[in-house]
């Protein structure tokens, strides 16, 4: 191996491996070219290839389906109140991506993680860690398409060099549904590791999905760990009107080393619509003083003021200065027996005089609507690039034949092999237990976090090394 540390080599036509590899290295849009043996201190990243383009599809080999021929509530009148995660359910209720896919959407905007470690104030890492754990949930804005439930042994792997991380995730458990997945700095700066166990229930005319499971990041620089847990979303007008999302809850993200904590309030629709999709919440030090306010809209923005700045322009604006004129009539009519009227967007996020931009969302590509309202780093999710075949496992989810059949817009073959592919995994079940086999996870060992002292599942190491062995035939 060359005994180059840095990610990009600069003289990589010097390193002998280069020779004798060439045909093995791609050309960036940029001055350089990457070993394929490169190191990072004494961690190897294992062969990139591939990986490291710097183009990705903008868009999917097809535009989505009308769902609006589908008898859904034939379908669903039987769930209500049951968890879905149980039920198998038919195709028209997906998106082309499995969840170990959209859980990798977390990374979309892992420039703020970046900003976390470069920063030397605890403070100001807990506002960019804040940011990004709303940010992690703004790609489900509109996104009303169910990612197809992964197989028990199914992977996925991303390696993104322009964002500076590489993720591994594995489907370990089947009943209850669960995936693990680990992501790390490529340059050593963090590590960002959970389990989810996505809990759904159908309530008559809404699903709510319920992320449980705690999520851990932990910045390497500055020995420092951060957990929290995702809001609770909904998704309303299952049967009959326009579909729309919110989400709500708490989400309290605790510094373990400094004692610091962040409680961020996702807040419910309400009956006129005034608080849909608002974030509001505070960052206080382990003495409970509360250092700044944090507020804006998971689907916009998020910024951070001084306490007594922002409780100043809150009784300021309850006086009537600074009033603007609101549209309390957004929900008139809110409730019926058909559907739950979406409320009128409200104006974008007020901003208090002082007030420091955390974060903002991205715009989505123009033909979004037509292509299950993916954002751009989603669409490049299951992009199969020359020669990937050859390199990462045979369980990653890029080659589940039903999400391809899919997004290829191929809707019979893709309800085909859904149903083929969790027969199979059915049959594997019952053949398991006839021989009293227990099954083996092969990336993640259930262990204990020690930040929460919770049963957690814990990434083993080894992926990278390519050797994919005695792997389970589940496609």
């Amino acid at each position: 191996l060359c005994g180059e540390k840095d990610f990009f080599h600069k003289n990589c036509a010097k390193c002998p491996e280069f020779r004798k590899k060439k045909s093995a290295f791609y050309k960036l849009n940029v001055k350089q070219e990457l070993c394929l043996f490169s190191r990072i201190g004494s961690r190897e990243i294992g062969p990139l290839l591939f990986f490291l383009s710097l183009s990705f599809r903008t868009s999917l080999p097809a535009p989505m389906f009308a769902r609006n021929t589908i008898s859904v509530w034939s379908i669903l009148k039987k769930c209500i109140g049951h968890e879905l995660s149980k039920i198998t359910m038919p195709i028209v209720f997906n998106e082309p991506l499995s969840f170990l896919q959209r859980i990798t959407e977390y990374m979309e905007h892992t420039y703020l993680i970046n900003r976390a470690c470069a920063l030397s104030d605890s403070i100001q890492r807990m506002q960019a860690v804040a940011a990004f754990a709303v940010s992690a949930v703004a790609s489900q804005w509109e996104r009303t398409g169910k990612p197809f439930n992964p197989l028990l042994g199914e992977t996925y792997e991303l390696i993104r060099e322009e964002k500076g991380f590489r993720l591994v995730s594995e489907q370990v458990s089947h009943h209850p549904p669960v995936s693990a997945f680990h992501a790390e700095s490529l340059v050593g700066d963090f590590v960002f590791h959970g389990s989810i166990y996505p809990k759904l229930k159908f309530w008559g005319k809404s699903v709510e999905a319920e992320p449980k499971g705690t999520i851990t990041l932990e910045l390497l620089k500055h020995n420092e760990t951060y957990t929290w847990t995702n809001p609770t979303c909904c998704v309303h007008n299952i049967i009959l009107g326009k579909l729309w999302i919110e989400q709500y809850g708490t989400m309290e993200i605790v510094n373990h080393s400094t004692g610091e904590k962040c409680v961020l309030n996702f807040k419910p629709c309400g009956m006129f619509g005034k608080e849909l999709h608002t974030v509001e919440g505070y960052i206080q030090e382990k003495s409970k003083k509360k250092r700044c306010v944090i507020y804006g809209k998971w689907t916009e923005c998020m910024w951070s003021v001084d306490p007594q700045i922002y409780e100043t322009h809150k009784k300021s604006e309850k006086r009537g200065d600074n009033k603007k004129q609101k549209n309390v009539n957004a929900c008139v009519g809110w409730y019926n027996d058909d559907a739950d009227n979406m409320p009128e967007i409200q104006e974008t996020v007020s901003v208090v005089p002082g007030s420091v931009l955390l974060w903002r969302i991205d715009s989505r590509p123009p033909h979004s609507a037509t292509m299950y309202n993916f954002t751009n780093f989603a669409m490049s999710l299951n992009e199969l690039q020359p020669g990937m075949e050859a390199v990462i496992s045979p369980t990653d989810c890029r080659f589940r034949p039903d999400i391809r059949h899919m997004e290829n817009g191929n809707m019979d073959e893709a309800s085909k092999d859904k149903e083929r592919l969790e027969e199979k995994q059915r049959a594997a079940r019952k053949e398991r237990a006839k021989n009293n086999e227990e099954w083996s996870t092969r990336w993640f060992q259930m262990g204990t976090n020690p930040y929460t002292g919770s049963q957690d599942w814990i990434y083993s190491g080894g992926y990278f090394n390519r050797q994919y062995h005695d792997l389970p035939d589940i496609y």
